[in-house]
């Protein structure tokens, strides 16, 4: 999805928000590892990438490795299991329909999020995708790996097309992958995170719902 959903003339603000453990209750390549019966390998390295123990690139490669030769059908499996956080459509209705620019930025793939993304009203996706050939993942990412310089980069670029300026900016996410993003926003909101991004949010949220981020849209949309 890289085309937007049209708006009127002004634009309210930008919601940026990352989607394994944010926008999802779920990792994404775990839900997959487990078809290929690696999930608790995968479990492991991702845990410690969302610390900030590993790089983010190398991890996401290491657990697409394990993955080689998976059916790309159970990929249909996995976005019928996807579960969104509670609150989270809502949030992104109201923010929809207040004239936000709503964003989705993930280490996770296109080929899972893409339809719930569109379902849900989103007006870009920015993911990693799988490589696959002959019905089946390789065990490679196709195309640039979405890290954490990539999310703020997004952002960035988002804000500029649409000229919202900093202060009106609304990020969220969960791991050390979002620290860059969080940072650029005007506010950086942690979603029941890990200690390396709760460091440097904004605000931090650790109740089950996501719709209490609106307060702090509506805070910004005035700035």
């Amino acid at each position: 999805m890289s085309a937007a959903i049209e708006h009127g003339p002004a634009v309210t603000g930008l919601l940026v928000s990352d989607v394994d453990s944010t926008f999802l209750t779920q990792e994404v390549i775990e839900l997959v590892a487990e078809h290929a019966g690696v999930r608790d390998r995968v479990e492991e390295i991702t845990t410690a990438a969302m610390s900030g123990e590993l790089d983010f690139a190398q991890s996401l490669r290491a657990r697409v490795a394990l993955l080689e030769g998976l059916d790309e059908s159970v990929l249909a499996e996995v976005r019928a299991a996807l579960v969104p956080t509670p609150g989270v459509l809502e949030l992104v209705r109201r923010a929809t329909a207040d004239g936000w620019v709503v964003a989705l930025v993930s280490g996770g793939f296109h080929e899972v999020i893409d339809e719930l993304a569109a379902e849900a009203g989103v007006d870009h996706v920015l993911a990693n995708r799988f490589e696959i050939s002959g019905g089946r993942l390789t065990g490679r990412v196709s195309g640039p790996i979405i890290d954490g310089a990539a999310k703020r980069r997004a952002l960035t670029e988002y804000a500029a097309t649409y000229g919202v300026p900093t202060a009106r900016i609304v990020a969220m996410g969960d791991g050390a992958n979002d620290r860059e993003m969080l940072r650029a926003a005007g506010t950086g909101i942690a979603y029941r995170a890990k200690p390396a991004l709760r460091e440097v949010a904004d605000v931090v949220l650790d109740g089950e719902s996501l719709l209490a981020a609106w307060p702090h849209l509506e805070a910004a949309a005035v700035r």
